[in-house]
């Protein structure tokens, strides 16, 4: 085992039997056959689990819509990678050689993935307690500072409650304008409200991205009105 892989034991805070899981678990598809897919696959289902598990003790009364919010926060790409940078992950990675000259090191996903992958090969070297202990030490900062969870809806969300609170119709989205390359394509969208003459637009690299964005912009401006 490396030096490396061995200062990433002590700050996992774990030990492997069996080192080749762990470089496994840090070997990316484009370094060869033999890489971290299948565990970051495993890795994933764990996480989400334990972090399911450590919400649904910590959040008592909450329902499964705010778990869910607070999991997807918990879980998403961002985090992971975050988390990933935190063990230092990129030192220890094995990419081929197009990820090293793009800097695949630094990508959000590419480090979000490892960090599963190695919690994945917690697992199938340890067992599962091993790997839930070492998964609930890396979020425990995290975990004991949880956000609101309705601070966590999503601008669509939070459009649509505010509108059926008022007894107002729910808001039309349509696309207006594509446009770009096929692999950069540009969606401008509208929101518009049928009972009043209330509408935003708003440009995103999806068309989902483009609906929250105007979404986010029609609830400032009624807000504003009602205000």
């Amino acid at each position: 085992m490396t030096r490396v892989a061995k200062k990433l034991e002590c700050r996992l805070g774990y030990v492997f039997h069996d080192a080749g899981l762990l470089e496994q678990a840090l070997t990316h598809r484009s370094s060869g056959h033999v890489n971290n897919e299948r565990l970051e696959f495993l890795g994933d289902a764990l996480v989400n689990f334990v972090i399911a598990d450590a919400l649904y003790r910590l959040r008592a009364k909450a329902e499964e819509g705010p778990l869910s919010r607070l999991r997807a926060s918990l879980v998403r790409e961002e985090t992971l990678a975050g988390l990933a940078r935190e063990l230092e992950l990129s030192d220890a990675l094995t990419l081929g050689e197009s990820e090293l000259k793009s800097g695949g090191y630094r990508r959000d996903s590419i480090l979000a993935d490892a960090f599963e992958a190695v919690l994945g090969a917690v697992y199938l070297d340890g067992g599962f307690e091993p790997a839930r202990t070492v998964c609930e030490r890396l979020f425990v900062t995290l975990l004991a500072d949880l956000p609101d969870a309705d601070s966590l809806k999503d601008a669509k969300t939070r459009l649509q409650e505010w509108l059926q609170a008022q007894g107002r119709p729910l808001p039309r989205y349509e696309v207006i304008e594509e446009s770009g390359p096929p692999h950069k394509r540009q969606f401008r969208v509208r929101a518009s409200l049928a009972d009043a003459d209330a509408t935003t637009e708003a440009q995103g690299s999806s068309r989902r991205g483009a609906e929250q964005d105007a979404a986010s912009q029609l609830l400032m401006s009624l807000q504003s009105r009602h205000a």
